[in-house]
């Protein structure tokens, strides 16, 4: 990549030009971002994963910048309009913006009223005007009357209508009203088809709504801009069109030197032309648009923080489970799974109304987790799910046996899915959606990757923003928990193996083929032998895939197998095994990590390695807890203001925090009831977080509750 690229890189994100630099290098060499944050922090300066992307997101666009000069550079040649200051500047670009302006006068167009003008011979008048040599351009225009010019008006108009069209084209005005439009204010009218119209009812806060463009939070920027494209708004920048021309016409004027009265005149008449027919609607247009990418980026940005937050709940391990999807007519479907998930047994009780067959349902539960050695129960947050929580806790069940509500946001997605449907071809949906709500319990990290992201109920407005933009943060967000976690190599799903550094869909599912032929791994270097994964896909996912009970120890860690010889080498200084070193955290202890610098591997390296030595495979994410909502309150028409009742986060955005509490209907904490000044509610609380909330409004009508943090 070019220098003035990765300076570009550094000085946006605060860098070295070298972190940027090798950083770059590493990711053309096929090395992954987890790869490159965990093992290669010598190279970058100790990147974050975070880090690594956004340089990989900002090389791919200067990549696709430099894509688009070759064909611009191009196409001007072949115009034989291409002069080196000119190719200097377009090589030099580092703004989109100023790339295209620069290449606007010589961009093929559509027929335009300049065109009109220009081939009726109007554009020696136009440049007499443009250079200030015309000294009375109505006197001048007489001379270009003829078969193609009516009279001197329309010879005059022609002539405006090259000069409007220069005025777009130059590229120091059209930066000018992009800093004047920055700082005005967006505003937005309901059209015709929003009156009486029940759809538009949800936008109505906005339809006579006006606020500075550079403050307007993203939430509500999105959702104006949806209105706008279901037909209920017209959304414009309010701009003074006198002001702006006036500030224009200085700014060119100033170049160059002020002209005649009579020149003036056609030169003012041409500018606000120009304003009103082509800079306005294309500056506004592309301001909008770019304050939607802002908008965009921090949606997309708040999403993928409460994904991150959503993979990365802590697991109930390996237990064996009961999983109920909760349900009035149509019964509780339920699915008892292994320590390992794998389904045991599926059925259906009726213990609520119509058929209420609670002391039938009672013991056959009863009968269930005895046979299937049942630790615990997870119950969907579903329709009856704390009538169905309050009916098991009624069951008397095996000491520690403990009960959690589960999310169901994105069951019924996964149960309809192929993923779902190549897992369990021989059962239908409800076993399949019961499975789930118990395997997220056991590792919610393993079944939440089978899930369309967009379906877990985390994001906000993720159907308005780049499409692109979003797969993309998200596939990295999953990516990057994956890796963090670490995989078990013997048990984990093809679908959580293609998130694991350097595999993907078909490696992951090799790696499951040859395993289920084999009967599992016994190391890491068996890996090689799986068909098509080679020694670079082996380097980048062998340090994120763990092998417990396998031969070396070392395989069920985070220690890369490229360091294994300086752990023997610890080991070998200290009198012990390898074996005996690993998990010791008093012998790790004593080493001191500059002994061990070597070569490539410097001192992040290995304090890295005597960290993950002292604590093998630790968990990132703790041990899951239970929780219980108030026992008092089941419907929202139980509520009062001042109640103050325990909840659990369900979704973050940027103007407050939905939580449930217990009544089928998500409560919000605006981003001014945290009882202190916080600039977004990710800042006070986190997605699934058990709190303590007090109810401060009910809507009955609206179905929508008021909340207050309280701790």
């Amino acid at each position: 990549m070019k220098a003035i690229y990765t300076k570009a890189i550094a000085q946006r994100l605060e860098l070295e030009s070298w972190q940027v630099e090798n950083c770059i290098t590493m990711l053309e060499d096929g090395d992954t971002i987890p790869f490159i944050s965990r093992y290669r922090k010598e190279k970058t300066g100790g990147l974050d994963d975070v880090q690594v992307a956004a340089v990989k997101h900002f090389a791919e666009g200067f990549d696709q910048m430099e894509k688009r000069k070759e064909t611009i550079l191009e196409t001007i040649g072949q115009q034989e309009k291409l002069t080196p200051e000119l190719k200097t500047r377009i090589e030099n670009c580092l703004e989109a913006s100023e790339l295209e302006d620069l290449y606007l006068p010589y961009r093929p167009k559509r027929r335009t009223r300049a065109t009109v003008a220009k081939e009726a011979g109007l554009e020696p008048l136009a440049d007499k005007i443009w250079s200030f040599q015309s000294h009375n351009p109505a006197a001048e225009a007489r001379a270009f009357v003829g078969d193609k010019v009516a009279n001197v008006d329309d010879a005059l108009q022609g002539a405006r209508d090259i000069i409007a069209e220069r005025f777009s084209e130059i590229p120091a005005l059209r930066e000018d009203l992009r800093r004047i439009f920055r700082t005005l204010r967006i505003e937005a009218k309901a059209t015709k088809a929003a009156a009486d119209n029940p759809e538009a009812e949800k936008y109505r806060t906005w339809m006579d709504h006006s606020e500075p463009l550079k403050t307007i939070p993203s939430h509500r920027l999105l959702a104006m801009l949806r209105a706008r494209e279901e037909g209920f708004l017209n959304v414009s920048i309010d701009s003074d069109s006198v002001k702006c021309c006036n500030k224009l016409y200085y700014d060119f004027c100033q170049q160059r030197k002020y002209p005649s009265a009579a020149v003036a005149e056609q030169l003012k008449e041409a500018l606000a032309d120009s304003f009103e027919r082509l800079m306005e609607p294309s500056i506004s247009n592309e301001i909008i648009k770019e304050a939607k990418e802002r908008a965009d980026r921090e949606a997309i940005r708040i999403f993928g923080e409460n994904l991150r937050q959503l993979l990365l709940q802590a697991p109930l391990g390996q237990k064996c489970t009961m999983a109920i999807d909760p349900g009035f007519r149509n019964g509780c479907k339920i699915a008892c799974l292994d320590a390992t998930g794998r389904l045991l047994h599926h059925e259906i009780i009726f213990p609520h109304p119509p058929q209420s067959e609670k002391v039938k349902s009672m013991m056959r539960l009863q009968e269930m987790v005895a046979q299937y050695g049942i630790e615990a129960i997870a119950i969907g947050n579903g329709t009856a799910s704390r009538e169905t929580e309050k009916f098991v806790k009624m069951t008397h069940l095996p000491e520690g046996c403990k009960v959690y509500v589960v999310s169901e946001d994105g069951a019924s997605i996964y149960s309809a899915s192929e993923v779902a449907r190549e897992e369990f071809p021989d059962y239908d949906v409800t076993v399949r959606g019961a499975v789930s709500i118990g395997r997220r319990l056991m590792d919610p990290l393993s079944e939440l990757v089978k899930i369309d992201p967009k379906s877990l109920g985390v994001g906000q407005y993720q159907y308005d923003v780049d499409q692109t933009a979003l797969r993309q943060e998200l596939d990295e967000t999953v990516e990057s928990c994956v890796n963090k976690v670490g995989v078990n190599l013997n048990t984990a799903s093809p679908y959580l193996l293609r998130y694991v550094s350097g595999l993907g869909p078909s490696l992951s599912r090799s790696i499951v083929e040859f395993r289920d032929k084999k009967g599992g791994f016994s190391s890491r270097e068996e890996l090689l032998k799986v068909p098509r994964l080679g020694e670079k896909a082996y380097q980048q996912c062998a340090g994120f895939l763990r092998i417990k009970d396998g031969k070396n120890p070392l395989d069920n860690s985070a220690v890369h197998p490229e360091t294994y010889h300086i752990v023997y080498k610890m080991a070998s200084d200290l009198g012990v095994s390898p074996e005996e070193l690993v998990g010791n955290e008093k012998l790790c202890a004593t080493i001191k990590p500059a002994d061990y610098v070597v070569g490539d591997f410097g001192l992040p390296t290995i304090t890295d390695l005597l960290k993950e030595l002292s604590k093998p495979g630790l968990d990132p994410r703790g041990a899951a807890g239970e929780f219980a909502f108030s026992e008092d309150i089941h419907e929202i028409e139980d509520l009062r203001d001042g109640m103050t009742l325990p909840g659990i986060v369900t979704n973050i955005t940027a103007f407050g925090a939905f939580v449930d509490i217990g009544v089928h209907e998500q409560g919000l904490i605006h981003v001014s009831q945290f009882g202190r000044r916080v600039a977004s509610p990710a800042e006070a609380v986190k997605l699934h977080q058990q709190i303590l909330v007090e109810v401060i409004g009910v809507d009955l009508s609206r179905r929508r509750i008021s909340l207050k943090f309280v701790k």
